[in-house]
């Protein structure tokens, strides 16, 4: 049995624990602000962060804005999608009172835990990670030394809040289980001061572009949360697509159908199959009426809220003010712990 597979096994089980006391968990999750956030987000990762939420669970979002860098040469339009995904998550629900907002460059404390954590990594255990491989081939540029310690940053993201659950998808896994390695072999050579995080695995499978390829604002095939329903339909129109008049779903053949049946379906609550079948022979023509009405429906309260919430002064500057104080407080705490434990109190002087 793979990690995977063993790990989604454990999920049923891990969820009953959560539903039974989700005051005992803490949550780390978020993103890089690469770009603005789309429907993709929405369906993999937000709504389950607004789930666990409204069960009762401690929820921590980091904006990794340091992280922008692993794998490209600027950090032009952070500020802007700092503050586009903040609205988006209040937007879907995220209540700062409740979840602890914050960019990772605001938590100077967080990024001290790098190099006592970098100390319990070898280099060829960093080379093996899944995904610094895979960033690597993309990026056809020269391994730099943020995207190869890239894991362990995001350890000092899970850890520095002594987070208790990680949400992720099959290829971040990886991830997970180097930041349990790291906090075992913290406490086995130190003490005791880290939880060992699990990772929370949703059924929620990862929704592909309107073409059919991942869903990336590089690609221009994703619908981000904060176009408007023109936008949107436009978008939508601009998706190739095939002659053929009868509408089926076939991810393989027909990418751009595909992609387009998925997305309706996650926003109808359906499956692509039926979506097919109720399009039946009106081509895409039907199709991309069919996936224009159903987006724009979904995302209308959204769409809502969120142009109200922009409208109020300070609000995203005072979610960020907030989150990051916070976020810095409990840094500060486990780094001071953590100095404690390697011998180094007189540093907390």
């Amino acid at each position: 049995m793979d990690s995977f597979t063993a790990t989604a096994a454990r999920m049923p089980s891990l969820e009953r624990r959560i539903a039974d006391d989700p005051s005992g968990f803490r949550i780390l999750t978020g993103e890089r602000p690469t770009g603005a956030l789309h429907l993709g987000h929405h369906f993999g990762t937000i709504r389950e962060r607004v789930r666990l939420q409204e069960l009762g669970v401690e929820t921590f979002v980091i904006l990794a804005d340091y992280q922008v860098i692993t794998d490209r040469d600027a950090s032009d339009g952070v500020a802007a999608n700092v503050r586009s995904a903040i609205l988006d998550y209040l937007a879907a629900g995220l209540d700062p009172e409740r979840t602890t907002i914050f960019t990772h460059s605001a938590v100077p404390e967080l990024n001290q835990l790098l190099l006592p954590f970098l100390s319990l990594v070898s280099e060829a255990e960093l080379h093996r990670n899944p995904t610094v491989k895979a960033e690597h081939a993309a990026s056809g540029r020269a391994l730099s030394g943020l995207l190869l310690t890239y894991p362990v940053h995001q350890a000092a993201d899970i850890l520095f809040c002594k987070g208790t659950l990680v949400p992720v998808g099959k290829d971040n896994l990886p991830h997970v289980e180097i930041t349990r390695l790291i906090a075992r072999r913290f406490n086995e050579r130190y003490a005791e001061v880290f939880p060992e995080p699990e990772a929370l695995v949703t059924e929620t499978p990862e929704l592909p572009g309107l073409d059919g390829r991942k869903m990336s604002k590089s690609y221009g095939n994703a619908i981000s949360l904060s176009m408007t329903a023109d936008e949107t339909a436009a978008l939508i129109r601009r998706t190739p697509t095939d002659s053929e008049r009868l509408i089926t779903f076939d991810p393989e053949r027909r990418p751009g159908v595909s992609g387009l049946l998925q997305a309706a379906a996650a926003c109808l609550g359906t499956t692509p199959e039926r979506v097919a079948e109720e399009v039946g022979a009106a081509g895409s023509s039907g199709l991309k009426t069919l996936a224009t009405e159903a987006v724009n429906g979904f995302l209308a309260g959204h769409r809502s809220r969120r142009a109200e919430l922009a409208q109020e002064p300070g609000l995203v500057d005072d979610v960020l003010r907030r989150g990051n104080a916070r976020a810095r407080s409990i840094a500060d705490a486990t780094l001071r712990e953590v100095r404690s434990a390697m011998g180094m109190g007189y540093a907390n002087v």
